[in-house]
């Protein structure tokens, strides 16, 4: 039988390991990408392991998520990332240029390269026939020595898609169709595959929401064949000399086997509070819409923007709306505003936004109190939008404009009748304007090093974990519930992502939406274990998650079943992730309860741990379901020690010198 596209990437990149799913691969990494409100951790790790340049072929610095400078703290965040990047050799894309997976693709990524990054949606660079993968930011940085980095080999699920899109129907459709399906948990261990004669219809940019929500669904990544679509966008990006046609096998064996016939999907909707909480926007409830906003790296592409402008073309948003637009890239940006789509927008009474991240993690237009908000964005969980009290629902741009003319749900066909034929007619542009001044390429060796690194007040120590105690006693800080995420844990806004260079202050309001007391308490526990239920830490792959209840104490997460990143970012910051033998102990456990684990350090390499309960005096197993190399990496107290360890035996120079600029208050 012949290989799947991901197979054959992954074996050209395969350095040691297995490539059986579920078991250990070890891989090369060709890029890394990350953006400002995480990227800090992943650049004060690469300061601490102490390598002296960057070792991968290309390394790209994202200012693009929060341009919202509500004090001191953010810039000083852009001037710290800016010098670090340019003291060991990455290239910088300024704020303004646009979000980074939109900017990866178009300017820097190619087929058959595999990259990882600092994002939970890095998979929106499957579009172009690349593997790319999102984790949390040590792992970036682990990523960026040039190591090869471990992978759970995946297994991969074949879509096969056939028929072509309906006007008014956009891709966001294809993979609101995939999380009714999956789940979002049932991507899991898989990276999905689209081929077939409808994946040949659709342009890189309808691809990339596609695969960039694959996320949503739990999956490593997924990924569509660098065909003749992939060589189109590419000579439009004018970086035809960079396309390589990579195509699965005619006879490729796969693990499992979607079909989907894309003439066959009408509009969908995403209802609150969770992405695949999907069912036709026909059947919705109508409800009083008080926001829309079209936009993120999932859905704010050219021919996205220019699709909903023809919605709005001769309407106006309604009196009770809030509207508002973000488009994805400064490039795109130019050609909506030369072929007069920008003007649709405006005379229809839609507010332009910053080209940037923005609103999908937080960062303003907060929806009002108990307010329905309508989204082209990727997550709508409880409090994702900065308003934990309001509705978040999911559709297309084109959907989102017709709802915000219509004031409640409204499909494009609802708006304009049969004239929604035209949307048929958009297209990408067949040549991008192309300008780059917007990036800082990275410098020379020998000039980087003469590069002062550059730090604000506000950017603290990297906390790091002491390795794992033999005999723990604590208390449980927190009993969760099901679907906990990452939002959960360290709500996203302006005034919130602002604090991320800065653990200590930022740990005071972690789970403050969740749990406005879990701070405080676990700060006086010293020691505590937390305990949740299914699917603990969805979402975004933001570490701070991790590093912030590490840093307040917690040493163990027992949970019924774990998301892959937070499970990695867990592991990484030195807090071990255990699943319930037995779910039903779940409930036999409450908050504050004293939990005893004796010869823990001897039984972590066992993968079975038995926890006993002191406050109800009965006892429950708990498993680690960990490779060979996390175990290593849990005795040794996370990533950080273990990797530094690893290098000093391969005989890696880690004695960089820096030159630090300190910023006085």
């Amino acid at each position: 039988m012949g290989e799947s596209l991901t197979k054959k990437i992954l074996r050209s990149h395969f350095v040691k390991g297995s490539m059986v799913p579920g078991e250990d691969i070890f891989i090369k990494i060709d890029q890394t990408l990350t953006h400002d409100i995480n990227a800090v951790m992943t650049y004060l790790a690469f300061e601490q392991i102490g390598m002296d340049r960057i070792g991968v072929e290309k390394a790209v610095s994202y200012l693009d998520h929060n341009l919202l400078y509500i004090d001191f703290k953010t810039p000083d965040d852009h001037i710290y990332l800016q010098s670090a990047a340019k003291r060991f050799g990455a290239a910088v894309s300024r704020p303004g240029n646009g979000i980074m997976h939109a900017v990866q693709v178009g300017r820097f990524g190619r087929p058959g390269i595999i990259s990882m990054g600092g994002d939970s949606h890095t998979p929106h660079g499957g579009a172009i026939g690349m593997l790319a993968i999102g984790v949390g930011g040590m792992d970036v940085a682990t990523a960026m020595t040039g190591i090869p980095m471990r992978l759970t080999m995946p297994k991969v699920v074949k879509v096969y898609l056939t028929g072509s899109l309906n006007p008014g129907v956009n891709s966001k459709e294809v993979i609101l169709q995939m999380l009714k399906i999956v789940s979002l948990k049932g991507g899991l261990g898989k990276v999905f595959e689209y081929v077939g004669p409808g994946a040949a219809t659709l342009e890189v940019p309808q691809r990339t929401a596609i695969t960039n929500m694959g996320a949503e669904m739990g999956a490593t990544t997924s990924i569509f064949p660098a065909d003749e679509q992939v060589r189109k966008f590419m000579r439009a990006q004018g970086r035809e000399d960079e396309f390589v046609e990579m195509l699965p096998d005619e006879d490729a064996e796969y693990d499992e086997v979607i079909e989907l016939n894309l003439s066959d999907l009408k509009p969908l909707i995403a209802c609150h509070p969770q992405p695949d909480n999907v069912m036709p926007l026909s059947d919705c409830p109508k409800k009083e819409v008080r926001q829309v906003f079209i936009g993120s790296c999932t859905n704010a592409s050219y021919a996205d923007v220019a699709r909903a402008a023809l919605v709005f073309k001769g309407h106006h948003v309604h009196e009770n709306v809030q509207c508002t637009c973000g488009i994805s890239t400064r490039q795109n940006y130019k050609a909506l505003l030369k072929d007069g789509y920008i003007d649709m927008l405006l005379d229809a009474g839609v507010r332009l936004l910053e080209i940037s991240c923005g609103p999908c993690c937080a960062i303003g237009q907060t929806p009002p109190t108990k307010g329905v908000a309508v989204r082209t964005s990727n997550r709508n969980f409880k409090g994702r939008a900065g308003n934990p009290n309001a509705e978040i629902y999911l559709t297309s741009p084109e959907s989102a404009a017709a709802t915000a003319i219509m004031g409640t749900f409204a499909t494009a066909e609802e708006v304009m009748g049969d004239q929604v034929k035209i949307l048929g007619d958009v297209h990408e542009p067949e040549l991008y304007d192309i300008n780059d001044n917007m990036i800082i390429p990275e410098l020379p060796p020998e000039e980087a090093r003469e590069v002062p690194i550059v730090k604000g007040p506000n950017i603290a120590f990297l906390p790091i974990p002491e390795k794992p105690e033999d005999h723990l006693v604590c208390p449980v800080s927190l009993k969760g519930r099901d679907n906990i995420s990452t939002d959960d844990i360290t709500p996203a806004s302006a005034e919130l992502s602002s604090m991320r260079s800065n653990i200590p202050l930022m740990s005071r309001y972690c789970y403050m939406r969740y749990d406005p007391d879990f701070a405080e308490r676990a700060r006086k526990m010293g020691r505590s274990i937390i305990i949740a239920g299914e699917n603990y830490g969805q979402g975004s792959s933001r570490e701070h998650a991790a590093i912030n209840p590490m840093y307040l104490g917690v040493k163990c997460v027992i949970a019924k079943n774990i998301a892959r990143i937070h499970r990695g970012n867990l592991i990484n910051h030195g807090i071990v992730p255990m699943y319930f033998e037995d779910k039903a102990d779940y409930d036999r456990l409450d908050q504050e309860d004293i939990l005893e684990i004796e010869g823990f350090t001897a039984q972590i390499p066992e993968r079975r741990v038995l926890v006993k309960d002191v406050t109800k005096g009965i006892s429950f197993y708990a498993v680690l379901d960990l490779s060979d190399e996390e175990v290593e990496i849990v005795l040794d107290g996370g990533q950080l020690r273990h990797l530094k360890k690893q290098l000093r035996e391969m005989g890696v120079d880690t004695g960089a010198r820096l030159k630090e600029i300190k910023v006085e208050a």
